[in-house]
């Protein structure tokens, strides 16, 4: 008796989600589709620790590189609008963060 032919991976997904969804049992499955019902017992238990498997390693990650980079230009460029504002702000008053205002530094120009 030769080893029958390899089922494809959605194959095998489309049984054991029917065995999981209660539409068949593992061995009605397992005749329905010509192979035995340990193979499909055995797919079954692989489903589901991959599975679980994936939601460990989402609850364990936090956000990837590229969010984290995100978030890091975000916060720069929130920080260079803020300084922008006050510098606004102070210039729209009169004064300035370096002592002298944009039109008495324009003005000393002329002078000389």
């Amino acid at each position: 008796m030769g080893r029958q032919p390899a089922m494809s991976v959605e194959d095998k997904t489309r049984i054991v989600l029917a065995v999981l969804r209660g539409e068949v049992s593992i061995a009605a499955g397992a005749r329905r589709e010509g192979t035995s019902a340990m193979s499909v017992s055995k797919w079954r238990d692989q489903f589901l620790a991959g599975g679980r498997q994936a939601l460990e390693a989402g609850a364990r990650h936090g956000p990837c590189a590229r969010e984290q980079q995100l978030a890091a230009e975000i916060e720069q460029l929130n920080t260079a609008l803020g300084e922008a504002h006050m510098e606004l702000r102070l210039w729209k008053k009169g004064g300035s963060l370096h002592g002298a205002s944009p039109s008495s530094t324009r003005s000393a120009g002329r002078r000389g």
